[in-house]
């Protein structure tokens, strides 16, 4: 199994570049939202692979992460 920190990383960027920006300082403590502007289909996008890799993802769990750090939270047992 992959390391959910770096798959996270890895998607987000992903996202980000495709978008043409350049994501040279993805912070844990960014939002998804307001710093990174990731709209619906792209936490949509950031979801499945994360549920493709994992086999689980917050959203689907009932949990709406604001910020990169929670979503790595999620997958690391921390509140």
């Amino acid at each position: 199994m992959s390391d959910p920190e770096t798959v996270i990383l890895d998607t987000i960027r992903m996202l980000l570049e495709r978008r043409g920006e350049e994501p040279t300082a993805l912070r844990p403590d960014a939002d998804l939202y307001q710093d990174l502007e990731l709209d619906s289909l792209e936490i949509a996008e950031l979801s499945v692979v994360l549920e493709d890799e994992f086999g689980t993802d917050p959203y689907t769990s009932g949990l709406v992460p604001r910020t990169v750090i929670e979503v790595v939270e999620f997958y690391n047992g921390s509140p």
